[in-house]
């Protein structure tokens, strides 16, 4: 096997998240967090855009530098973080989803943890049928609406 075609081989889940601030208010909080996955080995960051909803619908794509003009953004460690997997088709399927005024951060990446379990089930024969996620507020409203129903 070659090299390309083994390394595929040991890579783990691939995954997106579309992530919305409304108002385009970005305050940076969670880019430690990242960063912080990433220098563990838990996840690699394969591509990190970010796009703009205008108020008349328009969309926008934004450069780091857009983002970091105020000083209180530190984004350099991402920047040319691309891989070439997202399209402006996918960007303009993200920004579809936003409010009108409101941008979102676009990130795709390898579940590392996950690459030798999955190589490991892929060498057995197993392969993915389904997979899925519960987003987290849904599983909040089911707590909250078992909590209503105990009396709690």
């Amino acid at each position: 096997m070659s090299d390309e075609l083994n390394e595929l081989n040991e890579t783990g889940p691939i995954d997106y998240i579309v992530v919305e601030f409304p108002g385009s208010r970005m305050n940076g909080e969670g880019l430690p967090l990242l960063v912080d996955l990433v220098d563990r080995g838990i996840i690699r960051i394969l591509d990190l855009t970010f796009v703009r909803k205008e108020t008349d619908g328009s969309v926008t794509g934004l450069e780091l530098a857009d983002l970091t003009g105020d000083g209180l953004l530190d984004l350099a460690v991402f920047d040319g973080v691309s891989s070439g997997l997202l399209d402006e088709e996918d960007l303009a399927d993200a920004a579809a989803v936003l409010e009108p005024g409101s941008s979102a951060a676009v990130l795709v990446y390898e579940n590392v943890w996950a690459g030798p379990l999955a190589a490991a089930l892929r060498r057995s024969g197993a392969r993915l049928v389904a997979d899925g996620r519960i987003p987290v507020q849904a599983i909040l409203a089911s707590l909250e609406a078992a909590e209503g129903k105990d009396g709690r």
